[in-house]
């Protein structure tokens, strides 16, 4: 028996000295994944990432809901009905609020929790769908701020709805998983949007039928979020250590237990704790004295600069004008067949994304999608001037549904994807908070000037205007977006704070990273 157990470990080990990996120092075969990598574990983050973003449908539906409905509301043989300049705020008030729901967004996170924010934004949104639905039928004044009040309170639900779902999904997930549920929430905003567009397809003259189909879907995202354990990163920030012990198990892959038995669990548990005494001063200092750090202030600036180019490059404007802008482009079609075929291609393109992100990497995406989206805005500006463009059949819908595609291959994603990534933890909150603020007033300034300038410089010179944002917005992700594919979030804090590149010798990090053992022949 002895010889045949040397014979045994003997062949183990030259199994292993070419393809195991080591875990927290410990000889493991590969078949074993490291716990949070594990089916059942994996399921798990994946149906609470699935239940908290069922209700930021409400963001994609704000955004297409002008599209469906505008054709309508400014029908002059309606008994009531906007004129051009209050569409315009019909249109755009959301973008003007939602910095508001940002900054909300920012505190509740920090003071009521990841769960009990979404729980706010469900109530907030069921409460303003509601509104949308029953404005006065006789008296113009009242029709209009009501409508005006409702779509105010759907973009403080748009900001409410920005930050907590990717930080929670950040939170509960393991590197390997992170990133395709991060991406859940713009998944759910392009969702948001197809089903919206799909809806003013088959309803076109109802706008108060529409909404209150929004509020009934509102209702059962409501009740999804219920069931969902709180995050283990704020529980334990808010020292209710049995609660984070018990969420931690869970989303590892065992029972909700008081105590973590699992010694990579535990040791996870313990570096998390360790890393939050350690900031304890820190996160006592305001958050605009944390804005001296470079950990802080440099995504910041990252951030709020991508989110400028997002909006800048007309990704919003082509969204809540998608049947405006379909016609006036010359579109053949039908244009909300147009608006249709907008939306499922960002959902179709939005879905593989997280792998997409993972095989490419963000700054590569973020190179290539700009690229093409400044193509496709040429090709839409010349083909109105230049003959030869004239008569390639179906050009303004390849070009708009192409810029689309290649917009949520990058510039779209990649702000909502990577604000969940790239603050530490002690500013998560307001830093996302802020940012997603800054980026949606961006997006009113420009989605209330669009008709203006459209009527002033006309439609092809605005698509000019967009092409040339992109190509700023390619050299700035070429040279000033970081690199976080496969990166732990301390590794990324830690390059932000000392200006260097580093992977971490211990992979059982915070987040359970492996360290692999290399071939002997390499």
């Amino acid at each position: 028996m002895d010889e045949q157990h040397r014979s045994l470990n003997q062949n183990g080990s030259e199994s292993n000295g070419k393809q195991a990996r080591i875990v927290s120092g410990l000889d493991r075969p590969l078949k074993t994944p490291p716990p949070g990598e594990q089916t059942r574990a994996v399921r798990r983050q994946v149906i609470a990432v699935i239940l908290a973003n069922v209700g930021v449908f409400s963001t994609g539906m704000t955004l297409a809901i002008p599209t469906a409905t505008l054709h309508q509301l400014k029908d002059t043989t309606e008994p009531v009905h906007l004129n051009d300049s209050q569409a315009s705020w019909f249109a755009s008030v959301n973008a003007l609020s939602a910095p508001l729901g940002g900054l909300l967004s920012g505190f509740l996170l920090d003071r009521i929790g990841r769960k009990r924010s979404l729980i706010v934004l469900n109530v907030l949104t069921i409460l303003a769908w509601i509104l949308l639905a029953t404005p006065s039928e006789s008296d113009p004044k009242a029709f209009f701020w009501q409508l005006m009040v409702s779509r105010f309170m759907l973009g403080v639900g748009m900001g409410l709805a920005s930050a907590p779902p990717g930080v929670y999904a950040a939170e509960i997930s393991v590197p390997k998983t992170r990133g395709s549920l991060i991406l859940g929430t713009s998944i759910s905003v392009a969702g948001g949007i197809t089903i919206l567009y799909g809806i003013g397809y088959c309803i076109r003259d109802d706008f108060r039928l529409i909404a209150l189909i929004c509020c009934g879907y509102q209702l059962v995202a409501l009740l999804c979020v219920l069931p969902l354990p709180e995050s283990h990163c704020w529980l334990l920030s808010k020292k209710r250590v049995t609660e984070a012990k018990r969420s931690l198990n869970y989303f590892r892959g065992f029972n909700k237990s008081d105590e973590i038995t699992h010694p990579l669990v535990l040791e996870e548990f313990q570096l998390l704790q360790k890393s939050l005494q350690q900031r304890n001063a820190a996160m006592k200092e305001s958050f605009w004295r944390n804005l001296r750090e470079p950990e802080v202030y440099k995504p910041l600036a990252i951030l709020m600069s991508l989110f400028a180019f997002q909006q800048l490059t007309g990704i919003f404007v082509v969204i809540v004008f998608a049947v405006q802008i379909s016609l006036e482009a010359g579109i053949e079609i039908d244009p909300f067949m147009c608006a249709v075929l907008i939306g499922l291609a960002r959902l179709i393109t939005t879905c593989p994304m997280g792998y997409i992100l993972e095989w490419w990497g963000r700054r590569r995406a973020g190179v290539i999608s700009t690229l093409g989206m400044s193509a496709c805005m040429f090709l839409l500006a010349g083909h109105s001037q230049i003959e030869i463009l004239q008569e390639v059949p179906y050009l303004p819908v390849v070009a708009i549904v192409g810029f689309i595609v290649l917009s949520t291959l990058g510039l779209y994603t990649l702000p909502f994807f990577m604000i969940s990534e790239l603050f530490p933890q002690k500013v998560r909150g307001p830093a996302s908070g802020l940012t997603v603020a800054v980026g949606m007033f961006i997006s009113f300034v420009v989605l209330k000037t669009y008709p203006g300038i459209k009527e002033y410089l006309g439609l092809s010179n605005c698509f000019i205007i967009f092409g040339v944002m992109a190509l700023f917005a390619l050299i700035f992700v070429y040279l000033a977006l970081p690199e976080t594919r496969r990166r732990t979030l301390l590794e990324i804090e830690e390059q932000f704070r000392s200006g260097r590149s580093r992977k971490s010798q211990n992979q059982a990090d915070v987040e359970m990273k492996e360290v692999f053992v290399r071939r002997p022949e390499e």
